[in-house]
């Protein structure tokens, strides 16, 4: 969370929440969002274990609402092995199969071979996960706040060079969209609207 098509036409670029709060619209009136949004989103990962645990929930997300996500969380952390890559990376077929049977969790296989296949290529890295993909992160110098959902994109020219890279490298489920996403998450750009109280 959150590009452009996530967001339900006609939210309002700013809400404020029941303790006088002013945030991002997309927030809405969840209690989840609010804490999502003011501790977490855009809060800069700068950790390998933070960075993949990032990468496999926006890729279980896809097709879904990030609320979805939020709420199962505390699940995929738990059948996931707290997304310590070399955990997961030791998983195979065995564990697939009793994850397709977790109700708790997004029982789709593609996305859980995903998780399992990006853990391994993280595991292959020359460099470290937080490196690779900090390096592509804009350069904010001059950068316009934006000011309502409209002025976010859905990708950018550094998330389709993260995306490529990532891809080139075994990564799957990394498309341009979803990297844009994670960057907006991991602090690489800075989406909160103007007027938010994280806007700085």
């Amino acid at each position: 969370m959150t590009t452009t098509e996530e967001v339900p036409a006609g939210r309002p670029a700013l809400v404020t929440g029941t303790d006088g709060t002013v945030r991002c619209g997309w927030v809405g009136g969840d209690a989840d969002y609010e804490r999502y949004h003011d501790d977490e989103w855009g809060s800069g990962m700068r950790s390998d274990q933070e960075l993949y645990e990032k990468m496999c929930l926006e890729a279980f997300q896809a097709g879904l609402s990030w609320i979805t996500i939020l709420k199962r969380r505390a699940a995929l952390r738990a059948a996931f092995h707290g997304f310590d890559p070399a955990r997961v990376a030791g998983m195979g077929d065995r564990d697939v199969e009793r994850l397709l049977q977790n109700a708790d969790i997004i029982r789709n296989e593609a996305k859980i071979r995903a998780v399992i296949g990006n853990a391994r290529a993280v595991l292959e890295l020359d460099v470290p996960l937080t490196d690779l993909m900090w390096s592509f992160a804009p350069d904010a110098t001059g950068r316009a706040r934006p000011r309502s959902f409209e002025d976010l994109p859905a990708a950018t020219p550094e998330s389709t060079a993260m995306s490529r890279e990532l891809k080139r490298r075994g990564f799957r489920f990394v498309g341009p969209t979803t990297m844009y996403a994670l960057m907006q998450a991991a602090g690489m750009v800075d989406d909160h609207i103007e007027g938010c109280w994280l806007a700085r």
